[in-house]
């Protein structure tokens, strides 16, 4: 069986310029101590011979001027699009797109932030993988929650603003989350929404709270939530869909 460097000797090169590829040099090295050193030798001399033998033949001129152009193949670059068509180019060209849309969906996700925001998303997390039997069962109207919550939890200011007082609810309970403490959660009856009270964000310089009496919007994973702050305490309204869907309830009267 011949030897992995047989086809690399067989087309060794009659000069050893420094640029020459490393397993050609290693062939050449080791036919050179090894056992075919006279054969490679001869091959060597005899290949030299004819490389001078070929230079002494005289070229005619016209065929010369074929060897004088820098190039005997002219190389042609491949139209533009070509290029474009090329799977390689169209997979960067994807991917470059579909980063550069989810940049701009947090981009335009965070323009509408408000203090409070990223734990509103938070809840709505949970909103979407909460069931109904998690809550302690209540069946009474959501307004008269705001009671409850302070007799039982002490849990000042946890008042159901009137655009969702009358709705009637079907459990509620308190808990803390590993982000954010004191939440209290609703399950209403109506289009299966779930309602939020949990504190404020406070500023880290000074300690205060900013309260808005419009409404906020914050979105996550096909949830939608309607977030106001009053007397330190955010309300959320959450809702499966847009804000299309929870907006003819943040019309009604109001307080």
């Amino acid at each position: 069986m011949p030897a992995k460097s047989d086809p690399l000797l067989g087309c060794a090169p009659i000069t050893e310029k420094p640029g020459m590829d490393r397993a050609m040099r290693v062939a050449i090295n080791r036919a050179r101590h090894g056992k075919q050193a006279a054969a490679f030798s001869h091959q060597q001399a005899f290949d030299g011979a004819i490389a001078k033998l070929v230079h002494a033949i005289p070229v005619d001129a016209h065929v010369a001027e074929w060897f004088a152009k820098e190039s005997l193949i002219p190389l042609v670059k491949p139209p533009w699009k070509k290029i474009l068509l090329n799977p390689v180019v169209l997979s960067i060209a994807l991917a470059l797109l579909v980063i550069g849309g989810v940049f701009a969906y947090r981009v335009h996700e965070h323009l509408r932030d408000f203090p409070g925001a990223d734990k509103a998303r938070r809840l709505l997390s949970l909103a979407s993988s909460t069931r109904s039997v998690l809550l302690d069962p209540l069946k009474t109207e959501a307004g008269a929650l705001s009671d409850l919550f302070f007799m039982k939890y002490r849990l000042e200011h946890y008042d159901i603003p009137a655009e969702f007082a009358e709705f009637r609810t079907l459990g509620s309970r308190v808990f803390d989350d590993d982000e954010v403490h004191g939440v209290a959660q609703i399950w209403i009856v109506e289009k299966r929404m779930q309602l939020f009270l949990f504190p404020a964000e406070k500023n880290p310089k000074d300690g205060s709270v900013t309260d808005f009496s419009d409404w906020r919007f914050v979105e996550l994973e096909g949830w939608t939530g309607a977030v106001k702050q009053r007397n330190g305490v955010c309300f959320m309204a959450a809702i499966r869909g847009g804000e299309k869907d929870i907006a003819p309830y943040l019309e009604k009267k109001k307080q």
